[in-house]
């Protein structure tokens, strides 16, 4: 008897562990009343933002020794903006980049209002381009500080297009002039590019983040480079620091309207650990308090940097702080150390918190290689970062934020002006019929020294299938702190491949709208439907600018304050 009881107790106490450790993963989850109770502030209707174009193209051309790859290679490229070039002060006027035509488009939001104008495209008029370039990114700004609206094109294959806005009674093609950002042109890759507000140096002027993928100098996009010497992948699936430069440029308006800013090359300013890595975004942000933005690094195969910024006007400088890990944490996890694939970044504030919530994309697909999105949560002051120290902890699985498929932009915004921001992410990567996941486990399971070369990689063609079917999660915070995704139930699980993200509220109607744009398929709008439209203020702050026009006052900082 004794012996039989002994030879039960091995069985018996793993079956308890698994059973413990099963308890402890599952994952919480609304009912049906609570769940449309968190719903019931929402609503959105999908509007689509453009069609399939003459002779679209479903794959890119690519260079000889990437052909195998080529569906791989071809997964990138869409992306959106939104601006207001018609002076309606809001955001109607859209930029949307689209691969199946290598197209920047520029045209009114549907339902935006106001006085229409045919659609354009921003072609790079009297500069080098040919058929080995494409667009990958379509950023508004203004450059010569005019008042008006210029946008800055990025392209894998050559360095950024400037276009700058010469005025108009209406937006049209010939009224945006073509600049090259450095000179002379040079071959970039570039995969993220970073404007919006991010004054680099304190000057108040706006400065240029360019985050290099591929190598510079190689030519991913060309048919006829065979043998390229500079084309490579990456080293490491997990700390890969042998991808493109990324560059910061300062600029500088000469203070005429429409004339092209002074560019100042500041790159050496970035710590060598960011330099080369393979990013995919970037977030400025003012976590210190010191009036300059902070640059969280999204990097694809390896750690992503918090940069700590403490330039001034004319000197930039970038210090590096990590996070610290305890017994609890695992070493992938902590804020700067971590060996997943930074995808996107956004910061997230609730109603009273000094910093706020860094929530980045990561692959999170149930596979071998299941990672899980990062939310850092604050655990200490603002004060540490200034020390050295990121005062950041990892909590996405308690707040529900750890998975959401192959996930790549992610912005944060009020969609029922409730006060509380809400999360939405794209996702997807290669939509077929042919399970390709497998292939991808071996591969990263493999030797580093493998990785380096793409006649190593398995096949990734026409028909293959990555995390292809996901829908994109509209994260809302609930009562209890987590999030939980409401897409599918406000029908808007769509399962397309997408890319990027712009919020603005384009028909002025007080509720923020979200524009999708998708791989390979049809961007789309979400127009916001929510019941508390008429609960919005919008605040722009302005300064006088060249030529008469209002430009925003960058680095100002509003208090808002009520008589009670």
């Amino acid at each position: 008897m004794l012996s039989l009881l002994r030879r039960a107790v091995v069985p018996t106490l793993c079956l308890v562990l698994c059973l413990v450790a099963g308890f402890l993963t599952i994952r919480p989850s609304q009912g049906e009343a609570a769940a449309d109770e968190i719903a019931g502030g929402f609503g959105f209707d999908t509007v689509a933002l453009n069609s399939a174009p003459r002779d679209a193209k479903s794959l890119r051309d690519v260079q000889p020794g990437l052909e195998r790859i080529r569906a791989w290679i071809s997964a990138v490229g869409a992306a959106v903006a939104v601006t207001d070039l018609r002076g309606q002060g809001r955001a109607g006027d859209a930029c949307l980049v689209d691969p199946r035509d290598d197209s920047a488009t520029v045209f009114a939001v549907p339902g935006s209002g106001g006085t229409e104008y045919p659609r354009f495209t921003l072609e790079p008029d009297g500069l080098p381009y040919d058929s080995t370039m494409a667009p990958m990114g379509c950023v508004p700004a203004d450059f010569d500080e005019d008042g008006s609206m210029d946008f800055l094109v990025y392209y894998w294959g050559r360095s950024p297009v400037l276009f700058l806005n010469q005025g108009g009674a209406a937006p049209e093609a010939i009224g945006f002039r073509a600049h090259e950002l450095v000179n002379p042109m040079q071959v970039w890759n570039t995969s993220a590019l970073a404007v919006a507000d991010a004054d680099g140096d304190g000057d108040g002027h706006l400065d240029v983040m360019a985050g290099n993928y591929f190598p510079d100098g190689a030519r991913v996009l060309d048919p006829e480079a065979t043998g390229d010497q500079r084309m490579r992948m990456q080293h490491s699936m997990g700390k890969a620091r042998n991808g493109g430069t990324n560059r910061l440029l300062l600029t500088t308006p000469t203070g005429e309207a429409g004339a092209m800013p002074e560019i100042a090359d500041a790159s050496t300013a970035l710590p060598q650990r960011s330099a080369n890595a393979w990013t995919l975004a970037f977030g400025w942000q003012d976590l210190t308090g010191n009036q300059l933005p902070d640059l969280y690094v999204a990097n694809d195969f390896g750690p992503d940097n918090l940069l700590v910024n403490s330039s001034t006007p004319g000197t930039v400088r970038f210090d590096e702080v990590t996070g610290r890990r305890d017994l609890t944490t695992p070493g992938s996890q902590v804020l700067g150390r971590g060996s997943f694939k930074g995808m996107g970044v956004a910061f997230n504030y609730s109603p009273g918190d000094d910093l706020p919530m860094i929530m980045v994309s990561n692959i999170t697909s149930p596979f071998a290689l299941q990672e899980s999105n990062f939310a850092f949560v604050a655990d200490g002051d603002r004060s540490e970062l200034l020390a050295g120290r990121a005062p950041y902890a990892q909590a996405a699985e308690r707040l529900g934020l750890a998975r959401s498929g192959w996930s790549w932009d992610v912005k944060s915004g009020d969609f029922d002006n409730s006060g509380t921001e809400e999360l939405l992410q794209t996702t997807g990567f290669l939509k077929g019929e042919r399970n390709r996941w497998p292939e991808l486990q071996e591969l990263a399971m493999g030797n580093d020294d493998l990785l380096l070369r793409p006649e190593a990689w398995p096949k990734f063609g026409p028909g293959d299938d990555l995390s292809g079917h996901e829908h994109n999660p509209l994260w809302v915070r609930g009562d209890d702190g987590r999030y939980f995704d409401v897409a599918e139930r406000l029908d808007i699980g769509h399962t397309h491949l997408s890319r990027g993200l712009a919020f603005g509220d384009v028909d002025g109607d007080g509720g923020l709208d979200a524009l999708v744009a998708n791989q390979w398929e049809d961007s789309v709008l979400l127009r916001n439907r929510t019941p508390h439209a008429d609960s919005a203020a919008f605040l722009r702050l302005l300064r006088p600018g060249a030529g008469g026009g209002l430009v925003d006052a960058i680095g100002c900082r509003s208090l808002p304050w009520r008589r009670d």
